[in-house]
C-alpha cells in the first residue's frame, strides 16, 4: 500500500485536510499518517475537538511554536525530516502557507519525496508577509500543485510554473467540501447564538486578528472606529482574537461593540449562516462567507481570493472606517448570485484523484 505524510499545524488545516483523510478512507488504496506541528497552540484542539470533527488523531504531535519564525521553521524542519526518515512515504501532503506548510516541503524536497501543495497558486503580492514567502517557495520545490481558483492557476502561469516539472491542476477549493460536510452537524451541536441570544440576520460577524492589523495601533483604531459605527445600526459580534484582545488591553482601548469569546467550528459555522454581513482580515473567513452566502468586508489591503472582489461578493475596506460603513449600508440592500461556481465541486475526490495518480 502506499503511503503518504499530511503535515498540518492550525485548526484550518485540521478541518480541510478532514475531506482528503475520509475520502482516503473510504477507498483503503493510501496509508495516510498525520503530523501535527503545534505551530498554533488552541485550546480547542482538544480530543473532544478531533472526536467531534471526525478527525484522525495525528500520529505525531511535535508541539513546536511560540518561537520566531527562522526558529520555529527550522525546528520543524529538523523533526518532520526525522518523521520522514522512519515513515518512508511515497508522497508529502501539505496546505496552504504557514510555517508547517513550508517545513513540511523543504523537510519531503531535501529527501526526494514528492510534495503535493494542496491551496497551490493563491498570491497577495505582499512580499512583507511571511505567508506569501512560505506559498511561493512552497510552490516552487512541489511535484503537485493542486490550486483552488482560476486565478491561483493564472498566477502560476504568469510566474513560469509551466516551465517546471510539475504538474499543475484546478482542483477546487477544499474549504468547500468542509463547510458542506459540517454545515449539518453544527446545527445540532452550534450553542452560541443561543448563549449569545442572537437571532438570524439581526448582527454582523466581525473577526481582526492578522499582525498587520493587530501590530499598528493607528490601523487597528480606525478597523474598530468602523466596526463601532456599524455597531450603532446592527449588533457587531466578534469573537475575540487573544492577539487583539491583548492589544486592546495593553492600549486601554475599549469599544461598544459585542466580544465573545473565541469559538469552535461548529459555533463559527453557526455564527456564519445568521449573521447578515461579515467583516474579517481572515482569509478563510472570506471563503467561509461566501459558502454561507453572505457578502464580506475585508479589512486588509489585498486579498488571495480575488475572484470574491472581483464579481462583487466581497470588498477591500483595509482601514477605513468610512469605506468601511459605506460599503456596510450598500450590502445591507445588495442582492446577490452565490451560485456561481467559484471553488468548485466534489473538490476531495478530484485532490484524491491527482494524489493517487502521482503515486501510482
Amino acid at each position: 500500500m502506499k503511503k503518504i505524510v499530511t503535515i498540518l499545524g492550525a485548526r484550518p488545516q485540521f478541518v480541510k485536510a478532514a475531506v482528503l483523510s475520509r475520502v482516503i478512507a473510504s477507498y483503503q488504496e493510501i496509508e495516510e499518517i498525520i503530523v501535527h506541528t503545534g505551530q498554533h497552540y488552541d485550546n480547542n484542539m482538544s480530543a473532544v475537538f478531533f472526536e467531534e470533527m471526525q478527525i484522525p488523531i495525528p500520529k505525531y504531535q511535535l508541539n513546536i511554536n511560540g518561537m520566531n519564525h527562522g526558529a520555529m521553521t527550522g525546528q520543524m524542519l529538523e523533526k518532520v525530516e526525522e518523521i520522514l526518515i522512519k515513515e518512508q512515504p511515497n508522497a508529502v501532503v501539505v496546505y496552504g502557507d504557514t510555517n508547517s506548510t513550508l517545513a513540511g516541503a523543504l523537510a519531503a524536497q531535501k529527501l526526494g519525496i514528492k510534495v503535493v501543495h494542496i491551496e497551490a497558486g493563491l498570491r497577495s503580492f505582499n512580499m512583507r508577509m511571511p505567508e506569501e514567502v512560505n506559498r511561493i517557495l512552497t510552490d516552487r520545490i512541489s511535484s503537485l500543485l493542486l490550486c483552488p481558483t482560476d486565478s491561483a492557476l493564472e498566477n502560476l502561469n504568469k510566474e513560469g510554473f509551466q516551465h517546471h516539472n510539475i504538474r499543475i491542476v484546478k482542483s477546487g477549493d477544499i474549504m468547500k467540501d468542509a463547510v458542506v460536510f459540517y454545515r449539518q452537524m453544527a446545527e445540532t451541536k452550534a450553542t452560541v447564538l443561543q448563549q449569545q441570544k442572537l437571532k438570524s440576520n439581526d448582527f454582523v460577524l466581525a473577526t481582526i486578528h492578522r499582525q498587520e492589523n493587530t501590530d499598528d495601533i493607528t490601523v487597528l483604531k480606525k478597523i474598530f472606529e468602523g466596526l463601532t459605527a456599524i455597531h450603532q445600526q446592527k449588533q457587531v459580534v466578534m469573537p475575540l482574537h487573544p492577539r487583539t484582545k491583548a492589544v486592546l488591553k495593553k492600549n486601554g482601548l475599549e469599544y461598544p461593540i459585542t466580544f465573545i469569546d473565541p469559538v469552535g467550528y461548529f459555533d463559527m459555522l453557526a455564527l456564519l449562516k445568521h449573521c447578515s454581513l461579515v467583516v474579517t482580515d481572515s482569509g478563510g473567513l472570506q471563503k467561509e462567507a461566501f459558502f454561507n452566502q453572505k457578502n464580506c468586508l475585508i479589512a486588509r489591503q489585498e486579498t488571495e481570493w480575488t475572484e470574491l472582489v472581483t464579481y462583487g461578493f466581497a470588498v477591500l475596506v483595509a482601514s477605513n472606517p468610512q469605506k468601511m460603513f459605506q460599503k456596510f449600508i450598500e450590502f445591507a440592500t445588495k442582492k446577490m448570485d452565490f451560485s456561481l461556481p467559484l471553488f468548485g465541486h466534489n473538490v476531495g475526490e478530484e485532490v484524491y484523484k491527482e494524489i493517487k495518480a502521482i503515486l501510482d
